[in-house]
């Protein structure tokens, strides 16, 4: 019998810059390239070299400088000429237009920033109607001001002027800027009929919010791959989309958990990101809006991250822009099992770090004042998971008095996800 051998396609390769600046320091760009080759990878790339410089801030022609585009120019070369040619040169901050036409005139291969890796994740994700709606609608709000570079080719082209040299007369414009225009107002009207779609759709679940009785709303939220979907598998015994990549879910999932007596309604929400793109946040405000209209955020951290402080600070500075700085939180930190630690030689004096504190001795910091608002689980190991069970169901009770001091707990409602 004869064997069919399939191949697995081969992952297209790419390189990573970031910049070292007085604002991001070599260990924070570090952490932030670690992240952008996490994103390549969820994209199904594979990073194969990283570039960084020392710069008071970005090129406004070309983000690095011309010496370190030579750099990677000639590392281009070399992989190509050893046939291992680079598929793409990711950068870590958004680039303009003039950036991009510089850099890719410079390169000759494919030029994408963070935001338009996100994006092709978001789009690579995207599974309901509404959330390829809110994807397509921020790849145009992104695609809008960089129409220009497409038709750089056209621009040699431009006529001269229109003839008779008046004061009133406009020279007449090259195909490459008519091109553009017509690109132009079709893009403005595919987003005009985006959002008019999404705003259907907001309608629609409104009405839908509305029709799910007197709940109180409980929301996961939290920067991406925490572990949020995995939780809600386990609150809510679902079976919600979990993957070790990130931006896994998109869709916010509710379901109505019941603990004990008490019923409440439980949202898994999109994740967030460092520097994630306002488009995003901008096009995703419908999905959010089981963030803005809970009762009760339940904010879940990896405490295995090295750098989960700063992902905290994300996430609250994004719960803020969306006007739920004073909706009443708790925090879980998720993946206890996977977190490491070094101990500090006897003899060391200097100032122990994050890698050197145990998780005991971590409790005891700064989480300590959090008192009953911080919890510490493995979802993954479903370690103490009974006590956030036991807070979740004091928490929630405690607002539905307060929320529905008439009301009942025991009702039966189906709830439409």
């Amino acid at each position: 019998m004869k064997e069919f051998v399939i191949s697995e396609a081969k992952a297209e390769t790419a390189v990573l810059v970031g910049l070292i600046t007085g604002q991001q320091d070599e260990a924070k760009t570090k952490e932030y390239l670690d992240e952008l080759e996490f994103l390549a990878t969820t994209a199904g790339a594979r990073t194969v070299k990283r570039f960084t410089q020392k710069v008071n801030g970005p090129s406004s022609v070309t983000y690095v400088g011309s010496g370190k585009l030579e750099e990677i120019r000639h590392y281009i070369k070399m992989c190509e000429d050893m046939d291992e040619p680079i598929g793409m040169v990711i950068f870590d901050d958004e680039l303009t237009a003039k950036q991009i036409r510089n850099i890719e005139k410079e390169l000759q291969v494919k030029i994408l920033d963070r935001t338009s890796l996100i994006l092709d994740i978001f789009a690579m994700r995207a599974q309901t109607a509404e959330a390829k709606a809110q994807v397509e609608l921020a790849q145009h709000r992104y695609m809008l001001p960089r129409l220009q570079r497409l038709w750089t080719h056209l621009e040699r082209q431009g006529g001269g002027s229109g003839g008779g040299g008046g004061k009133g007369t406009v020279g007449l414009r090259g195909p490459g800027e008519t091109q553009l225009e017509m690109d132009r107002r079709i893009i403005l009207h595919r987003i005009t009929l985006l959002k008019q779609r999404l705003a259907e759709i907001d309608q629609q679940k409104t009405t839908q919010r509305k029709n799910r009785g007197r709940l109180i709303r409980v929301a996961l939220v939290g920067y991406t791959n925490v572990g949020k979907s995995t939780l809600m598998n386990l609150l809510s015994k679902s079976d919600v989309f979990a993957e070790n990549k990130l931006f896994a879910t998109l869709d916010t999932t509710v379901r109505k958990v019941t603990i004990e007596n008490l019923p409440f309604l439980l949202a898994d929400t999109v994740g967030f990101i460092r520097k994630l793109p306002s488009d995003l946040v901008e096009s995703f405000k419908s999905t959010l809006d089981e963030v803005r209209e809970a009762d009760l955020l339940v904010h879940v951290v990896d405490i295995s991250h090295p750098d989960f402080e700063e992902q905290i600070r994300v996430v609250e500075q994004t719960l803020a822009e969306l006007g739920c700085a004073e909706t009443p939180s708790m925090v879980v930190f998720n993946k206890i099992d996977a977190y490491r630690w070094t101990p500090q030689d006897e003899d060391d004096l200097t100032m122990p770090t994050k890698e050197n504190i145990s998780l005991d001795d971590l409790k005891k910091t700064w989480m300590a004042k959090m008192q009953g608002d911080c919890l510490f689980i493995s979802a993954k190991q479903k370690e103490n998971i009974d006590e956030l069970r036991s807070v979740l169901y004091n928490k929630v009770r405690e607002l539905h008095v307060q929320k529905y001091p008439y009301n009942d707990f025991l009702y039966d409602i189906d709830i439409e996800d």
